[in-house]
């Protein structure tokens, strides 16, 4: 049997190492128009800013390791121009010296990845992009003679260059169409990363859509729609669309959209061609809707089971839930499955939580608060969930992640255990604490609302808003139509409260609120509680920094 794979990066080159695994007979080719195989594309950003400092720690294999280590014959440098399906051949253009040539397969396999999108601007030639390993080692090069860059586009890669390029000692400028950063989670959380930002230097524009670029006296003139300024340098980093265009003009069935179609095998229409990778449309695991994952772990998995399907071990392809994180600065973001937009769009009815317990023991040092939402159905079925913190994040979202897979429901939770010690967790874990807010919920201890009802609700005169913190906190920063009774004097204070109204309860991370509310509904009171807390209303609405340790009154348990 002889397979040809098109594409040597993450997919095609875990699907070459696995074919060699199950079987020592099979011929392997792979077709690469790039010139490199087997590299890190998720660690080129880090390169450009200096944390990885060994280029050669970029590639994992080279043609040579290939052939020595595993038999396979690597073609760098080669691009695969059509696919005969009839005849089973591909036509193969060497880009050094121009030979095209046609080469015959018993299985092929479409890993192409996807490409870097560019906006259909004036003067887009002019800005620099950051794909492969090419655009990295040309990046470096001109960068040094650059003081200001400007950044367009807020996803993974135009945060990570940004961050990258402000350990340069650059000035950045970060440029993104849309109303927040890091479209995947919703904006209440990805203000703590806008903070961030900002905080590091940044200078971030939200709404900002890209005219067009001119040369000005030696510089670059951005043209964004309400603003023109010169910059040394732009960098696009607006995402990427599926490289479909091989396996659409060569008559397979492609998403109008973008994307090359397969089924659970991961076959195209065409049974003796599979695909893998950024270029695919993949099935979430939630909402059976297809997506573009561009992610490096389905990619590897759907290389993998594409091998044992060559090789006769049938396996499907059971889908993706978008498991991702990212590092920025002192922060790192992490989620999976569905955020609150695209629920929405899809008429999918959810509830949720917000929570913000500390990372591991409070009383242990250099303890910081997770930042943690969760959606769920309302069979108390985790729908996505995003997280934000300095340390823990991973652990928290791989958490879900699997509870998700599993179908372990979010009230399944509170019986978990946990590994815990003072300096890895609390002893009730941020995930047995979610399960206790949801258990709440469920069993009618507490009502809430949330950040986006506060405002509409205070305009309404909806009932008496209290804030619970203590007199300090209060007098820090505060909402003028909450009063403020500090917890530990609220019994002593109801006959100041109307039991006709509904009251309205906030703290700083909602913890010492619920605490109220349970004063408040024993004592005949009808309450809600502020999810989330104050710390999440202020860092939305009031463009102050998070206090990322969560006070002394907010470490008791729930």
């Amino acid at each position: 049997m002889r397979v040809i794979i098109v594409g040597g990066v993450a997919g095609g080159a875990t699907c070459a190492t696995r074919l060699r695994r199950l079987n020592e007979d099979i011929e392997i080719v792979i077709y690469e128009r790039t010139n490199y195989v087997s590299y890190a594309n998720c660690g080129l950003p880090y390169y450009l800013g200096g944390v990885i400092t060994d280029k050669n720690k970029l590639t994992l294999q080279s043609p040579k390791s290939f052939k020595e280590r595993f038999n396979v014959d690597v073609n760098v440098n080669h691009e695969v121009l059509n696919i005969d399906q009839k005849n089973k051949e591909v036509l193969v253009k060497n880009l050094i010296n121009g030979q095209v040539f046609k080469d015959k397969y018993d299985k092929l396999l479409l890993a192409p990845g996807a490409n870097a999108l560019i906006p259909n601007i004036k003067g887009k030639e002019l800005a620099y992009t950051l794909k492969n390993i090419e655009d990295t080692y040309n990046l470096s090069a001109v960068l040094k003679n650059a003081n200001q860059v400007v950044v367009v586009g807020a996803g993974f890669i135009g945060l990570e260059v940004a961050e990258n390029l402000v350990h340069l000692g650059k000035e950045v400028v970060l440029v993104e169409r849309l109303d927040q950063v890091l479209g995947p989670i919703d904006k209440e959380m990805s203000a703590f990363l806008e903070h961030e930002l900002i905080n590091n230097g940044v200078l971030v524009k939200l709404n900002a859509s890209m005219v067009s670029l001119e040369k000005n006296d030696g510089k670059i003139r951005v043209n964004l729609e309400n603003e023109s300024f010169t910059t040394d340098m732009v960098i696009f980093a607006l995402g990427v669309r599926p490289n479909d265009s091989l396996a659409s003009s060569s008559g397979l069935d492609v998403s109008k959209n973008g994307g090359i179609l397969v089924n659970e095998y991961l076959q195209t229409s065409n049974q003796d061609i599979y695909a893998c990778g950024d270029a695919i449309l993949a099935k979430n695991i939630i909402d059976n809707q297809l997506y573009l994952a561009n992610l490096a772990g389905p990619a590897n998995k759907q290389a993998r089971i594409v091998a044992n399907n060559i090789c006769g071990y049938k396996q499907k392809y059971l889908g993706s839930i978008g498991s991702s994180i990212i590092k920025l600065f002192n922060l790192n973001c992490a989620f999976v499955g569905l955020n609150e937009k695209k629920l929405q769009k899809l008429n999918i009815k959810y509830n949720k939580i917000y929570l913000s317990p500390n990372d591991h023991a409070s009383y242990y040092p250099g303890s910081h608060a997770l930042t943690i939402k969760i959606l769920y159905s309302d069979e108390y079925n985790i729908l996505g969930a995003q997280v934000i913190g300095n340390s823990g994040v991973d652990k928290t979202i791989d958490i879900l992640a699997l509870a998700i897979y599993s179908k372990t429901s979010l009230l399944e939770l509170e019986n978990v255990d946990f590994a815990y010690a003072p300096p890895f967790n609390s002893a009730k874990a941020p995930i047995n604490m979610a399960s206790y807010i949801a258990s709440n919920l469920k069993l009618g201890l507490v009502k809430q609302y949330d950040i986006f009802m506060v405002n509409d609700l205070i305009a309404k005169k909806a009932g008496i808003f209290l804030d619970v913190r203590t007199n300090d906190e209060y007098n820090l920063g505060h909402i003028k139509e909450y009063i403020n009774i500090p917890l530990d004097n609220l019994r002593a204070n109801l006959a100041k409260l109307d039991k006709n109204k509904n009251i309205y309860v906030m703290c700083q991370s909602a913890l010492r609120s619920y605490l109220a509310c349970r004063i408040l509904a024993n004592s005949g009171f009808s309450c809600y509680n502020l999810a989330g807390g104050y710390r999440l209303y202020a860092n939305y609405y009031l463009n102050r920094t998070p206090n990322l340790i969560v006070s002394g009154d907010d470490k008791e348990m729930i």
